[in-house]
């Protein structure tokens, strides 16, 4: 059972506080992680690589973060919640990548509605409606509008609209506090989530005394187990 319990949560082999500098790396580790997978989607998206926008580059950088944890030997249990949480920042990132280059170089312009849908139930729990638009040239856009979509809109309403003037990123509609810090707001507790998993990942892989080690003499073997052999 000690066995096992070592090998899905960590051996964590310390009383007290575990060392400060274990600490530091596993934060480390989570703010590199964290950050690697937003930048990467965030520079797609301002760019218009769809390889990176999409979220494909950050669901590899999660998948690199985990394997960091399976060489310091971690317990496989926060592997796999690092790796999910990983993959959730890497899904959730794009719409709030997009969400930030439009709020840096978006233009806003003045749509007309030419038709309302009915959209479901939003996440709050609030019906979602769907807007059909057009340019002040008549040209239809290819996107349906439901940021400032309300019940009450009617065909030939102005609708504000957002556009990316390099046209990496589809319009959308105005919505209030859409700026950066709004954009990037709902990714802020799976950072921190994926940086609380990797510390706690990390700091519990330490031992002090490895198994492919005897003791030294007069004193005790504090180390992780070795990465190889």
């Amino acid at each position: 059972m000690a066995h096992l319990r070592t090998a899905v949560w960590g051996p964590a082999e310390f009383v007290g506080l575990p060392p400060w500098w274990l600490i530091g790396e596993g934060v480390l580790a989570g703010f590199l992680g964290s950050g690697t997978i937003v930048g990467t989607t965030l520079a797609g998206a301002w760019t218009g690589m769809a390889s990176l926008a999409d979220g494909e580059a950050g669901v590899v950088c999660a998948g690199a973060l985990a394997l960091y944890l399976v060489a310091v030997r971690a317990g496989r249990a926060l592997i796999g919640i690092v790796a999910l949480l990983g993959v959730c920042l890497a899904l959730q990132a794009p719409q709030a990548a997009a969400g930030v280059v439009l709020a840096e170089r978006g233009r806003v312009e003045s749509a007309v509605v030419t038709s309302v849908e009915s959209g479901g139930v939003a996440s709050d729990g609030r019906d979602r409606y769907l807007c059909s638009v057009e340019d002040r040239n008549g040209v239809p856009l290819k996107v349906r509008i439901w940021r400032g979509c309300q019940g009450t809109t009617r065909p030939g309403d102005a609708l504000a609209v957002v556009y990316d003037p390099k046209g990496h990123i589809p319009p959308r509609g105005v919505e209030p506090g859409a700026g950066v810090p709004g954009s990037l707001r709902g990714l802020a507790g799976w950072a921190v989530a994926l940086v609380v998993g990797s510390t706690a990942a990390v700091v519990r892989t330490y031992r002090i005394s490895s198994p492919f080690d005897a003791p030294k003499a007069g004193g005790q073997n504090c180390s992780r187990p070795p990465l190889s052999g």
